[in-house]
């Protein structure tokens, strides 16, 4: 059996935030739930592991964390009410733990980077070796700081000293602990009660029950940034870094293209296909699909979306919408508030959509607001038309049948219905119905006054 227990309780006092630090988010989603990864992951590789109990370690804004995992069913939350050190914080599982056998790993809240390739590995080493305990280790370039592990040539680890405690010679080892480790339960079990608080800190440190657990074990992780721990706002910018770094040579092994990567950020949630083009500067984020042929930017923004195959988007912000395959919106553009735009539409310059459903080949090139608005194939809004949507109180629908035409400069009143084969002359502001086949012309007549003013710019008649 495999248990994993997860370190959460901490405050987080170098992030000044009311957050746990937990709770921070990175790359759209809260380190806790990336640690999460770790487990979920496990028991759906093709392994012989499978998760039987995860454990989240609660203390410091224990509310905020259950809230934020609630839809967790399989999560089963340990309240330490005081943080007295990580050996505290896992007495707490003693009792939840009193019929379980096997081993027990334990993740700290705090380290979103770690791979569950590299957990995997650590358990595999752990129960091969038959040891009561095993430590996963990360040679440093610089472990200045981080207490020195010490272990003979079978990685049996013979003991730990704080580097403050290391002479000079024992300070070129660069082997520290990850603070992750796998321990044998039953053998755990019986060594946690023996810990003492005779310490600097005055805390009951997890590494102390080493002293009565044999053979100790140490496995090296293969690339030392996925120890990486958060304990302020620059490291939770690194990781930042690390992650995007990650996510951009996945994609483009890929067949992803693309352009200046380094200022382009992707969400590990989002979905590429091959052949998309990504020109600098562009941002996607949220449950994000973009399919084959796409070329998204520069300087463009997508949020939970969906892009059909070969659209161009440049310099726009499309959020929680879909967009057929063809498309070609922007510069400028904004569509948000699932919306959905056919196929072969061209969405242009300052145009906006909320909560609009153009159909195929329907073309808003300029400088257009459509809100609230079902519209149909073929059709074409001119220059600067607006759905007046919202009356003050409640917004209303627009409807434009197939191959229906606006003119510049033209306000649908909503609600409101144009049939097919619509034309609405330039400048007009519709109020009513108008039926298939017509044209509409709302707009006051012409008025010119010759001889008006004096070569001066006078009136000549005030």
């Amino acid at each position: 059996m495999l248990a994993v227990a997860v370190l959460a309780a901490g405050k987080g006092t170098r992030m000044k935030s009311t957050l746990p630090k937990v709770l921070q988010q990175l790359g759209g989603r809260s380190l806790i739930e990336r640690v999460l990864d770790i487990p979920d992951a496990l028991s759906v590789q093709p392994t012989d592991l499978y998760v039987d109990r995860k454990l989240v370690i609660v203390g410091y804004g224990s509310d905020l964390v259950r809230q934020t995992l609630s839809d967790r069913t399989d999560i089963e939350f340990v309240e330490q009410a005081q943080q007295l050190g990580t050996g505290h914080a896992i007495q707490q599982l003693i009792e939840p733990l009193a019929d379980f056998s096997g081993d027990l790993v334990v993740l700290t809240g705090d380290t979103p980077l770690l791979r569950p390739e590299t957990v995997q590995n650590l358990i595999a080493f752990h129960q091969k070796q038959g040891a009561a305990a095993t430590v996963l280790t990360a040679m440093l370039s610089d472990p200045t700081g981080y207490g020195r592990v010490f272990c003979n040539q079978a990685m049996q680890i013979e003991r730990i000293i704080e580097h403050r405690d290391c002479n000079t010679a024992q300070r070129q080892n660069r082997r520290v602990s990850t603070g992750v480790y796998c321990f044998r339960w039953s053998d755990l079990a019986q060594a946690l009660p023996k810990l003492t608080t005779d310490n600097d800190q005055k805390e009951y440190y997890l590494t102390q029950v080493f002293d009565f657990m044999q053979p100790v074990m140490a496995v090296d992780i293969d690339d030392y940034e996925e120890s990486f721990g958060i304990n302020d706002r620059i490291q939770l910018a690194h990781a930042y870094q690390v992650l995007q770094t990650r996510t951009r040579e996945k994609w483009m092994r890929e067949g992803v293209t693309m352009i200046l990567p380094e200022t382009i950020t992707i969400e590990d949630t989002v979905e590429l296909a091959p052949n998309v083009v990504l020109e600098p500067h562009t941002h996607l984020r949220g449950n994000t699909r973009i399919a084959s042929g796409a070329q998204i930017g520069p300087s463009s923004l997508i949020t939970n979306s969906e892009i059909g195959e070969n659209c161009r988007v440049v310099f726009s912000v499309v959020e929680d919408s879909q967009i057929g395959a063809d498309c070609r919106v922007g510069p400028y553009a904004h569509i948000r508030g699932e919306s959905h735009v056919g196929d072969r539409c061209r969405i242009g310059n300052f145009v906006e959509l909320k909560k609009a459903h153009l159909g195929d080949r329907t073309n808003a090139a300029h400088l257009s607001y459509l809100g609230d608005a079902k519209i149909g194939n073929r059709v074409n809004i001119g220059a600067g038309t607006i759905t007046a949507n919202y009356d003050g109180f409640q917004k209303h629908q627009t409807t434009i049948g197939d191959r229906s035409k606006t003119g510049s400069n033209s306000v649908l009143v909503a609600p409101i219905t144009l049939g097919e084969n619509v034309n609405v002359a330039a400048g007009s502001i519709v109020t009513g119905n108008i039926e298939a086949n017509s044209l509409a012309i709302a707009r006051s007549r012409q008025v010119v006054k010759p001889d008006y003013y004096d070569e001066q710019g006078r009136k000549k008649n005030p």
